[in-house]
């Protein structure tokens, strides 16, 4: 199932029985960057995006038909 951004960081955020201004602290990023992500703003940052999720314990997973071809190269 695909979710957008905006849920999974809402959804994890109240589990963790976070604010999102305790969520922003524990990232290191602002309060207003949290509110954009569960609003579904298009222009965050990739690198607060990854601080937001590393805070919450969310991985990012990449995939493709061409992931196999990616790995045996390594």
């Amino acid at each position: 199932m695909d979710y957008r951004v905006s849920e999974i960081v809402l959804f994890h955020r109240k589990k963790s029985g976070l604010t999102r201004n305790q969520l922003a602290d524990l990232a290191g990023v602002g309060k207003t960057a949290i509110y954009d992500m569960e609003k579904g703003k298009e222009t965050i940052r990739f690198s607060t995006l990854q601080k937001v999720l590393k805070a919450l314990n969310v991985k990012i997973t990449f995939t493709s038909p061409l992931m196999e071809v990616l790995n045996e190269k390594r």
